[in-house]
Formats: C-alpha cells, structure tokens, sequence
C-alpha cells in the first residue's frame, strides 16, 4: 500500500491509494461503524487481516447465522445499521435466513460477503455461491464489486440504501482478489442515485384529507405498526393520540410505539390481539394506518377488516399502500414528518366520545387472563414477574412461538427500543443472538431473551460470544417440552395428533449452560421460585434460567385462520 496521510484521522484527506480490503475497513470507519459481527474464511481473509491493526471491535459470533441475527438486534435497538461479514460459499448461504428477517422486518444492514476470485466466478469453484441471485429478493440491494476503485461508492451507497427510505438488509460481494487489489480511496463521493429517491415528505392535499376524515369520525382507530419506531415518531404520535382522543392498537412489531399504560392504548391486534383492539379494528369508520403493513397475523380474514372503515395509510414504501387492504386516502411519507404535520393542522376533533367509552369498557371487561395454578407455573406469570422486577425497562428479546405471544401480551412496553423480536418471517433461533446485539447496542439497559426449549437450541452455541464478552444478559428458557404453538395448532385444529411436537430427550440445560461457563438456575414449581426468579433477573451478570412451565397452556385470545377478528376465542375463561 502506498499513501501520504494516516488512516481515520480527521484531518485526512479522502484520497490515497491502498488495498480494497483497506478500503472497507476505512469506509466502516468513516461511517461510524462501531461494532462488526462475523465469521472469517478464505474468501475473507484480506479483510480479516486488515481488521486485525483497525483497532475496531468485531464480535465473533458462533455461526454466520448468529452474526447476522446479533446485527439485527443491534440495529433495532441502535437505530444504526447492522454490519456483518462472511465468507463464500456457506458463510454466505448462511445468512439467508438473516437477510430474509431483515427485510420483512425493515431493519438497516450492510453486509459484506467474500467471493472466489473474479477470474474463477461460475466455475464452480470451492465455496463458490452465486449469492447475489440467491439474495436478490430477500435484499433491499445487492452488489458484487468487479473494480477495487469501485468499492468505496458502492460501500457509500449500500449504507444510504440501507438506512434511507424504509430501511432494509443491502449486501455487498467482494472477490477475493478485488480485496487484494489496490485502488484510489476516495469516500467524499456524494450519493447519486437518480432511481432511488424515497419520498419522506407527505403531499399536503392528502394530509387535509385525513384532518377532515378525522373530524367527522364517530369510531376513529389508529394502527401503529414499526414504522413508527423506525421513524423515531413516538412522540408525535402519543402528541397526535392525545390532541384527537383517538385510541391506538399496536402491531407486534409496533408495540412500545405508544405507551401502554396510556388510556388510549388498546393492545396489540390481530391472531393473538387483545379483545378491545381487535373489535376496534373490526367496527371503527375510520382507520389510521401508521407504518404497518396489514400483514395476514394482523387483517385475519380480509373479508371482514375494517369494512365499516375509511381507510388511511400512512407508509414510507408507496408499494405496501394498497396492497392487501383498499384505502382511501394514501399517504407517502415518513411517520414523523406525516405525524408533525397533522399536528400543526390542529383539526377540528370529531365526537367520539362514546366510542372511547365503550372501548375503555372493552378493555376492563375482557381483559387479558389465563388460570394460575398452585400445581404448575404458568408462563404468563413468569411474565408478569419479570415486567415487574425490571420495572417494565429491559429491552426484551424473544424467538417465535407461544412463548413470544405471552412476551407482547403480559410485559407491557412504554417505550419504543424495548421489543426486539422475529415478526413477518417468524424465525426460530433470533431471540439468543439478538439479545447479544441489543445489549452491545445498549450497555446501561438489561436485557432479557425470552426464549423457548425448541428455539433455543437453534442457536445455543451463542452462548460462548455472551460468556466471552461478559453480557449480562438474563436468558429465560420457558421449557414445556415441546414447540408449543406446533403443540397448540396440532390441539386445536388436527384433532390433537402431536406429530413430531414433543421433545422426546432434551439436554441438560444446566449442564449445558455451566459448559459456557454462565450462571444457571432450574426453577418449577416450588416453594421461593419467585424469589429464586428475581434474583437471577436483578443479578449483576449473564445468567441461563431454565424454567419449567404448563405443558399444555394455550395462548389465548386467538383468531384461527379463516375467521375474522370478531370472532376470538378464548376470550374469557
């Protein structure tokens, strides 16, 4: 490498000759990347040893696919982009499922990839994968670099791309002999990209629309969905909520966009929503969609959503207005900028008085219960303690299945940030390592994965980044034995044939957990596992509780497929 001026210092120049994998490194630094999650190999290994004198911090994560689920939960609670590296071959492959979850689900990253040599690309090579066809449809972009001097816009590029518009998973391929070479550095490029201009600001004809819609609503109803969070908008929309005492359901993804403990607020909608919101989105005139996507979890049956409603949707992807439900006022735009401007409209409110009425009386009437029990411990208590000795702060992480129902409906969230979860590809294996990038994303907060025994051991080997690094994070096994909602569709709807649902053996988690050298605890129902409960939560480092709940509890409420949300079952015991 030839070069005048020293590398990151601030008073650089921006132009100098070095190798490409130099040039990552100083481009990750100029975008103030402060954590790189990832797995070395041949493909990669110019890079890895560029790496090794940045002084930057790299966590290295078990398996590719803990790397990239560690990247999201870092970009959800962080706000920031998720950087990830892998190899070819496998290492790429084994992202898939990350960059799947990452782009349902709307999360910022950049990830590089390595690739065989140019020279050998579609032969066949070892560990050769044609990532980028792989990736086209489960990326926002995708790019493999063919001129080093290419590599710093494209690196520029990705991280807009990524965190611009509605945020989304971009990934870069680089050959290994692209790494190898050198070429100018030049990263004061600005981003010119004449295709890719998301519009963030709303069209003012269309906000005066929704204003007199809401002034003459009698049952107005607000969904807010992650695109509240990802807008940074909470505040305005608690400041919108309250000027036109209009109520709120959250979406999975969007609960701790709105307070829960404000009156307004309904719960979460759909397959598992509470009573209230779901009869509000079922009867209301008026629905305000606020960066949601009317995925299926939530509409259920579309031939009874919202038909009594005007619809609006207020989205920063033109493609998902209209997509699954007619509406009639579209509003493109980002949730904050849309959410300042109907404040500062300051319309006339409707008079909804008695429809927030009868929706408060919903609410205390039919209010989320389950049965406890003196002989078995029920997973929604276990989450009611840990809201309560957490005093509703942790950030919450959780795998897919019963066990992350219970979470969003029984640890009541206030605060956006706080819910990191799997929720449009409804992935096994994400609550582990995402607790991983969500404590490194926020040191101060504690950090509890909720997890379930199938899930977990998707991703267990991740327990050696938690003990290395010294996370102290709290890991909430709710062991039933079984992959419970499998075991509850299986109940319900095949006439109680457990095919393949239950654990036949399960490893000693304990055992397990002492192997990684972090604190464990069993606790069933016995005398003190309260306070057993509390002091492994409130306790200072990691610690793995292995907690044996109700086999045979059922998450409830529940809409079944091919039913509308008026008709919940198990609504009262």
């Amino acid at each position: 490498m030839s070069t005048n001026v020293q590398l990151n210092s601030s008073t650089a120049k921006c132009t100098n000759t070095m190798s490409g994998s130099l040039m990552l490194i100083e481009a990750l630094k100029q975008e103030n990347v402060e954590v790189i999650f990832g797995y070395p190999g041949g493909a990669v290994l110019p890079i890895y040893d560029s790496l090794y004198d940045s002084g930057m911090f790299h966590v290295l994560a078990r398996h590719e696919q803990g790397g990239i689920h560690a990247a999201e939960g870092y970009a959800r609670v962080s706000g920031k982009p998720g950087v990830v590296i892998a190899t070819s071959g496998p290492g790429a492959t084994n992202l898939v499922t990350g960059l799947a979850d990452a782009m349902i689900d709307s999360l910022p990253l950049v990830v590089f990839t390595g690739q065989v040599a140019t020279s050998v690309i579609g032969s066949d090579a070892f560990q050769e994968a044609d990532i980028l066809g792989i990736t086209t449809p489960i990326t926002k972009h995708n790019y493999q670099v063919r001129n080093v001097n290419e590599l710093p816009r494209i690196i520029k590029e990705a991280f807009h791309i990524a965190t611009t518009g509605r945020p989304g998973p971009v990934l870069i391929d680089i050959p290994k002999d692209i790494s190898l070479n050198e070429g100018e550095f030049n990263y004061d490029i600005k981003v010119n990209l004449p295709g890719y201009q998301p519009t963030s600001e709303p069209n003012y004809l269309q906000i005066r629309k929704l204003v007199e819609a809401v002034s003459s609503a009698k049952k107005p109803v607000i969904l807010a969905g992650a695109g509240v969070i990802h807008g940074r908008a909470s505040e305005q929309l608690l400041t919108y909520a309250t000027q036109q005492q209009i109520p709120v359901v959250n979406t999975l993804l969007g609960l701790g966009g709105f307070p829960s403990d404000n009156p307004l607020f309904l719960g979460m909608g759909g397959m598992h929503g509470t009573y209230a919101a779901n009869m509000a989105l079922y009867d209301c005139d008026l629905l305000i969609n606020i960066g949601a996507r009317f995925d299926d979890r939530l509409t259920m049956n579309l031939n009874h959503f919202a038909k009594k409603a005007v619809v609006a949707h207020i989205d920063i992807d033109p493609a998902e207005i209209g997509k699954n439900v007619p509406t009639q006022i579209p509003i493109v735009g980002d949730a904050k900028n849309v959410l300042e401007q109907l404040i500062k409209q300051d319309g006339k409110q409707g008079d909804h008085s008695e429809w927030n009425t009868k929706l408060a009386n919903d609410k205390k009437e039919f209010p989320l219960v389950y049965k406890d029990s003196d002989k078995e411990l029920k997973p929604q208590k276990v989450l009611e303690l840990i809201h309560k000795y957490t005093n509703g702060e942790a950030i919450v992480t959780t795998d897919v299945g019963q066990h992350q129902m219970w979470s969003a409906q029984y640890y009541n969230f206030n605060k956006p940030n706080k819910w990191v979860t799997s929720g449009g590809l409804g992935t096994m294996g994400f609550g582990l390592p995402a607790a991983i990038g969500a404590q490194l994303a926020d040191r101060k907060s504690t950090v509890v994965a909720v997890l379930g025994d199938g899930g977990f051991q998707m991703t267990l080997q991740e327990l050696g980044v938690i003990h290395e690094l010294n996370l102290p994070i709290k890991i909430v096994i709710l062991n039933n034995g079984s992959l419970g909602m499998v075991r509850q569709w299986q109940e319900l709807f095949h006439g109680e044939r457990y095919s393949h649902s239950k654990f036949v053996t399960q490893p000693d988690f304990i055992k397990l957990s002492e192997a990684y050298s972090i604190e464990s605890i069993r606790i069933e129902n016995s005398e003190g596992w309260e306070e057993a409960l509390k002091k492994a939560i409130t306790s200072d480092g990691p610690v793995l509780l292995d907690i044996h709940v109700s086999k045979d509890e059922n998450v409830y409420p529940m809409v079944a497929t091919g039913k509308g949300l008026h008709e919940m079952v198990g609504v009262k015991l």
